[in-house]
């Protein structure tokens, strides 16, 4: 039957940012569909919330406070899925992010350190959890890469080059470890998390968001979440090397966070 095809009965997944928004939302979604998680971020508080949920469904949880900016503690959390569950089948790249900033504030520092915590953190998880990933029989890395890796917009240069990046990473991942890993990403477009907080809490810039997506409204992280279950699953079991976007149709987004038209250099 078709819905069998998205249970994730005993298996086990990884996913980073757990402690709220998309990366909750993806955890619990997981956790409905069968699966155990390992839920990682640096707020221990968010993640006791987060694994509490997933308990209530029936799962089991690790809770792995880490500071995800450090690449060792995102190798470890490969190695505290083992010891926990004994098998890694799902990864969810889902930590990253990086702050607008006009193209002059934009130095060389803030460029490697957008492309160290969206596409370095990716690929150190999805080694080190490589080995359990080559023992299972089903088994999915997700990428959330983000509709700025695609389109234009002011003050998103080192976020959107860094989520460029991170698509073609996944396309060429992908290809390295076909047949046996399937390897996707989700361009995700404007959810209503806390990092849109500076847009949601003004009622100007919602109504020019929400005018540029052409299905009228901001996402809910569990858009996100139904997409992320599909391709963890093997709903998306002939899906390798794609990267899904779920923007309510934004082709561009018509917002530039009130940057001015050029600011101080920083060397």
């Amino acid at each position: 039957m078709v819905l069998e095809r998205f249970r994730l009965d005993d298996r086990v997944g990884i996913v980073t940012g757990a402690g709220r928004g998309i990366g909750a939302a993806s955890a619990l979604a997981l956790a409905e569909a069968g699966a155990d998680v390992v839920l990682s971020a640096r707020t221990e508080d968010q993640l006791k919330d987060v694994a509490l949920k997933v308990e209530q469904l029936g799962r089991k949880a690790l809770i792995v406070p880490a500071d995800l900016s450090n690449l060792d503690e995102v190798a470890g959390l490969a190695e505290a899925a083992t010891e926990a569950f004994g098998r890694i089948d799902i990864v969810i790249n889902n930590v990253g992010g990086s702050m607008p900033r006009e193209f002059a504030r934009t130095n060389a520092a803030a460029l490697e350190d957008a492309f160290h915590f969206n596409v370095s953190t990716a690929h150190v998880l999805t080694r080190a959890a490589l080995p359990q990933l080559l023992a299972s029989d089903t088994a999915s890395v997700v990428n959330i890469s983000s509709v700025m890796g695609r389109v234009s917009g002011r003050g998103y240069l080192a976020y959107g080059t860094a989520k460029a990046a991170l698509a073609h990473w996944t396309r060429l991942a992908a290809r390295d470890l076909a047949p046996r890993v399937r390897v996707n990403a989700i361009a995700v477009g404007s959810i209503a998390t806390s990092a849109l907080d500076i847009v949601t809490g003004d009622e100007g810039l919602t109504a020019q968001m929400e005018q540029a997506t052409p299905l009228r409204r901001i996402g809910e992280p569990d858009d996100i979440a139904a997409t992320v279950l599909f391709l963890a699953s093997r709903g998306g079991a002939y899906i390798t090397g794609k990267v899904i976007e779920v923007d309510g149709g934004i082709d561009q987004p018509n917002l530039d966070m009130g940057l001015p038209d050029l600011g101080e250099a920083e060397s």
